[in-house]
């Protein structure tokens, strides 16, 4: 009922954003002497601006621009290489990159938003390295006879991934597969596998949100997990391929996503409004490329969002050690040899200081040289992945770690 009711005020506002779209081109067009006077320019920036807001998007594209490189530019080719019916792995890799450059598989967070949500974070990182992304499927368009998806599967898909692009890969886990990534890396391990990862880089993860609980830790332990299930799971509608999955919708973790800083969109808004009427274009076309993809949303499967909130906001599994993987017990101190970075930020108000720096002391048997914590001054959530602090500050870190190991 509520995907439902959700698609039936989607489709309304779709119209409506269609029609708005309709009314700015007119109030534009150079032949209407109106867009000119009084409140046209008004009137058409604020049509501009609710039919962004509510047109329909899709899963966006990568669309990687050139890499500048001794005052040269060299294209970046990118393509899957492996098919899973949850997920692809997609590779990219700039022209004229030597055939020795190090390989990085990053691993993009499964929480609503599609992966090229790290668009900057693999611009970046294929300026130096051949990069690999887990390029996650939305839940609603999995058809159901292609199984579950859980955190077992999770682990098995980067472990796959892992094992496909072979040994000697560094792994990069953004946000939340901090805590899957690590669980892989201990389970490659535990078995000797010569893919394990040679380097495993979290940055801005949940390993342990009992240090410096946010507002997302505090909801996720002040209502029981029944709550979850009964609350925020819903169907998928017929309309999709993957039409009767139990799905944690894309549009609520967005819409918990905007209410944590409301007040800071809103003035995003009102600039790039004032920033259309002025004829700013550049600067209201940056705020709304940011916006094309932070509204591009997409489901997660239940069993992968119920056990998320459970072993790893409630229960705390991994750091205490009851963390289980196709039923046996996950060993973090079996990381002898890949060498651990933790990167959190300052200003994080999603992942607090010290939960991602948990990590280094579960491995308690890796060397001290092979563990490393950085914290990015002055840095939100989500400057540590993307913008100029990543670019200029982060990112120079993480590939020096990859070097020295």
């Amino acid at each position: 009922m509520l995907y439902s009711a959700y698609e039936m005020q989607k489709a309304w506002l779709s119209s409506a954003s269609n029609m708005a779209a309709v009314g700015a081109r007119l109030l534009d067009n150079p032949a209407l002497p109106m867009g000119y006077f009084g409140m046209g320019p008004m009137a058409a920036s604020a049509l501009k601006l609710f039919a962004h807001l509510y047109e329909e998007r899709g899963k966006p594209d990568f669309d990687l621009q050139p890499v500048q490189k001794d005052g040269k530019a060299f294209s970046v080719n990118e393509a899957v290489v492996f098919e899973k019916p949850f997920g692809n792995l997609r590779r990219f890799v700039r022209d004229d990159l030597p055939d020795d450059a190090p390989k990085l598989l990053i691993v993009a967070p499964m929480s609503g938003h599609y992966a090229t949500l790290l668009r900057g974070t693999v611009q970046r990182m294929v300026e130096n390295q051949q990069v690999w992304i887990t390029d996650w499927a939305d839940a609603r368009m999995v058809p159901t006879d292609a199984g579950r998806f859980d955190l077992d599967d999770y682990i098995d898909y980067l472990i796959e991934f892992l094992q496909f692009i072979g040994p000697d890969t560094h792994v990069l886990a953004v946000c939340q597969p901090s805590v899957p990534a690590f669980a892989a890396t201990a389970v490659m391990a535990a078995e000797g596998d010569p893919c394990r990862p040679k380097t495993l880089t979290m940055m801005g993860g949940p390993i342990d949100t009992r240090a410096s609980p946010t507002s997302v830790n505090d909801l996720a332990m002040e209502k029981p997990l029944s709550w979850f299930e009964n609350n925020v799971i819903a169907t998928v509608p017929f309309n999709y391929p993957g039409t009767g999955r139990k799905v944690y919708p894309g549009f609520l973790q967005l819409a918990g996503f905007i209410s944590m800083n409301l007040a800071d969109h809103m003035m995003s808004h009102y600039e790039m409004f004032k920033h259309m009427t002025l004829g700013d274009q550049d600067s209201a076309d940056r705020t709304k490329l940011f916006y094309d993809e932070y509204l591009s949303v997409c489901d997660m499967t239940a069993e992968f969002y119920l056990q998320t909130i459970e072993h790893v906001f409630q229960e705390h599994s991994l750091p205490k050690g009851e963390f289980v993987h196709r039923g046996k017990a996950i060993d973090p101190d079996a990381i002898r040899d890949t060498a651990l970075l933790a990167i959190e930020g300052e200003l994080d108000d999603i992942s607090g200081i010290g939960q991602t720096r948990a990590a280094l002391d579960l491995a308690e048997h890796l060397p001290m040289a092979k563990k490393k914590y950085h914290l990015a001054r002055d840095c939100g959530h989500y400057g540590i992945f993307n913008g100029s602090k990543w670019r200029d500050r982060i990112a120079p870190v993480v590939e020096e770690w990859m070097r020295s190991a």
